[in-house]
């Protein structure tokens, strides 16, 4: 998430700010007074007070890790693909997309197929591996892995833009190599990591048996596993660092890299990877591959080859048969609470979206999309945008020289709504409704081939980091550009039956959110061309930094558990859109009829309906074991502390909901954070 920041959450604009006459549809509630718990104070804990009965109300389904707006959006989109596979799967003969997603769908409904494979669909991969006899062999495997899409050993590796030169391509070396979610799982000892890491042994052990491992051979080779990773984990940096645009770009010449890593050979690895010409490279940690050379040589040949299996198993397992599918999901149960494994369908309709994903957006857009939105989304957004711009013009902490700069870039963002203007074709990829893992590896190899031909090439700013049903939204900030897929543009973030009051504090709300991203602590790095430059006065940066830090403070004293707190460094990006999103976005709100005739809709005001929308946007029940591994990992903060935490700094909160002294939620007008 260094490169492209993607957020939950998303705001439209009302239909008749452009005087767009809605379709015609059946009648929502869309702020339904049976969701709310009325004995709460709105002062106290506005989440609740808006959520409270539907928290009651929607436990976590036994299938899922969380159930709230997003997910019950997800269910529905995953829903309407199982309804594109099938009529796909029942029809292949009718074109060469129908034929490639209906057949993957067969591939992967084949239970009973699978099964009869059992692990032989990876046998060739582990006699390669066994074959091997010294360290070249080793590193010739981990590019083979990546290349042909079987695995992703000991680093990363991607054709990515020069941030500092982003009409450029270069490739990019990052940090990677291990199994758990996070380094901490490996390095900390508390009770939780120590559960984690003993589950993970016991995991390891199981999956070496399934391939015919006896017992004590499966302990050892646990054992070796663990040891690498452990190591590897300690020579990352941490999420929190990871966070810095400055630190993690460290741009160098093939040949001086080489001398950090010798082991490595990057010239003739760059050649093997199929990358032709390349002369520098970008890493995100240098240090990184020095600890990994290190290793390279310190560890048996005999280590690395159950580490490259383990990594070959490991990506194959949820397409293989059900014992590995079941073993799979029991050390997924540990990290995250999940009661019931994913029905197959469901699984075969993510899997199909995030390798198909155009093919299957063309299908999802022509049936469910209603082209007016695109349009409608357009207007909106430019909106905010202007309203962005007066904002940025009146504020009292930034000089004229900097904000010369801020509306040069907020005025160069692209925006791309909805689906892309071309479609990816994955010519040459090869679909059989037999053969489930060669189908997932087939378009790994097309998307790896697809990504290295970019290099040398110009660079090709069309392209789409999510695929149209995606419930989400993402700023990209290399090529300074704002992104909704069309999956997002629906109820409670957008529709076209709903007050303003509502389409604003929903997703114009996110819209503000993804662009405030362009100058949040990380974005604000970024200059108009997308470039990693500095183009702020020294004494701006410091105003906007003491402020950004109010923010980190904020949220470091909110609590998930007894043991955890929200980490204020690692969700402060989200929490600076947020806290910009919600502003920018009330502030378009109050330029609208609706808001200025100010009439009540089921007993609410027009200002009451845009925040209770924005908290409904966030309801979300929650696993307690996904939540803390979440508090490691996710740089969004809970659903609760999104919903209240921004709304405490805006004003017009305090004066919709009479909150005073004395509240909950109350902060004195002088400590209330305004950034943007």
């Amino acid at each position: 998430m260094r490169k492209i920041f993607y957020c939950t959450l998303l705001s439209l604009l009302v239909a008749s700010t452009f005087g767009f006459k809605p379709p015609k549809k059946k009648p929502v509630k869309y702020i339904d007074r049976n969701n709310m718990d009325l004995t709460v104070k709105p002062g106290d804990n506005f989440y609740a007070y808006v959520n409270g009965n539907w928290l009651k109300n929607n436990p976590v389904p036994a299938s899922k890790t969380r159930w709230g707006s997003f997910d019950e959006l997800r269910e529905q989109s995953t829903q309407r693909i199982k309804t594109i596979l099938e009529e796909a799967a029942a029809n292949t003969s009718a074109s060469r997309l129908n034929q490639m997603i209906g057949d993957f769908y067969l591939s992967g409904m084949d239970s009973i197929g699978l099964d009869k494979l059992g692990y032989e669909p990876v046998k060739a991969d582990l006699q390669r591996i066994d074959a091997i006899t010294d360290l070249a062999g080793v590193l010739n495997e981990i590019i083979y892995e990546r290349k042909n899409g079987t695995g992703a050993a000991l680093f990363g590796f991607s054709i990515g833009q020069d941030a500092k030169n982003v009409t450029q391509y270069i490739p990019h070396l990052s940090q990677g190599g291990t199994s758990l979610p996070d380094r901490d799982y490996y390095l900390k000892h508390d009770k939780r990591s120590t559960k984690i890491r003993e589950a993970y042994l016991q995991h390891l052990k199981n999956i070496f048996q399934l391939i015919g491992d006896n017992a004590t051979t499966s302990t050892a080779h646990a054992d070796a596993i663990m040891r690498i990773e452990t190591a590897l984990a300690k020579a990352q940096m941490s999420r929190v660092e990871m966070r810095d645009p400055d630190k993690t770009y460290n741009k160098f010449s093939v040949k001086d890299f080489s001398l950090s890593s010798p082991s490595f050979d990057w010239k003739g690895s760059l050649v093997k990877f199929g990358v032709n010409g390349a002369d520098s490279i970008v890493t995100s940690n240098p240090s990184f591959f020095k600890t990994a050379d290190i290793l390279l040589t310190a560890l048996p040949v005999d280590d690395w080859k159950t580490y490259l299996k383990w990594k070959v198993v490991n990506s194959a397992s949820p397409y293989l048969s059900d014992a590995f599918v079941k073993e799979d999901f029991s050390f997924t149960q540990v990290l995250s609470g999940q009661k019931e494994q994913t029905p197959r369908w469901q699984r075969m309709s993510g899997l199909i979206d995030r390798q198909l994903g155009d093919l299957l957006g063309q299908l999802y857009v022509a049936k469910y999309f209603q082209p007016e939105a695109k349009q409608r989304m357009q207007e909106l957004v430019n909106n905010m945008v202007e309203t962005f711009a007066s904002r940025i013009k009146n504020l009292d902490w930034m000089s004229d020289e900097t904000k010369t700069k801020a509306l040069e870039k907020l005025n160069a963002i692209m925006k791309k709504i909805a689906y892309p203007d071309k479609w990816k074709d994955y010519e040459g990829v090869v679909i059989s409704k037999n053969d489930l893992l060669g189908n997932v590896r087939r378009c790994n190899v097309w998307g790896y081939q697809e990504m290295i031909s970019h290099f040398g090439k110009p660079v090709d700013r069309t392209r789409w980091g999510m695929t149209p049903p995606t419930i989400n939204a993402y700023y990209n900030p290399s090529d300074n550009e704002i992104v909704f897929p069309a999956g997002i543009l629906q109820f409670p973030f957008f529709d076209f039956g709903a007050d303003d009051a509502v389409n604003y504090g929903g997703i114009a709300a996110v819209i503000g959110h993804e662009m405030t991203h362009g100058f949040d602590d990380e974005g604000r790095k970024f200059a108009a061309d997308g470039n990693l430059k500095d183009w702020w006065t020294k004494e701006d940066a410091a105003k906007f930094t003491k402020k950004a830090n109010e923010v980190v403070a904020q949220y470091n004293a909110f609590i998930v558990d007894d043991t955890l707190h929200v980490n204020g460094k690692l969700t402060l990006g989200e929490n600076l859109a947020d806290l910009g999103g919600l502003n920018i976005a009330y502030e378009a709100f109050t330029k609208t009829k609706e808001f200025k005739e100010g009439k009540k809709i089921d007993g609410f005001t027009p200002a009451q309906r845009f925040f209770i929308n924005w908290a409904q946007v966030w309801r979300n029940n929650v696993l307690p074991e996904t939540a803390a591994q979440l508090v490691l990992t996710d740089p969004h903060s809970p659903g609760m502390y999104r919903a209240n935490a921004p709304i405490t700094n805006i004003d017009a909160w305090y004066d919709a909901f009479d909150v005073k002294e004395g509240d909950k939620m109350f902060k004195p007008k002088n400590e209330r954070t305004k950034i943007w």
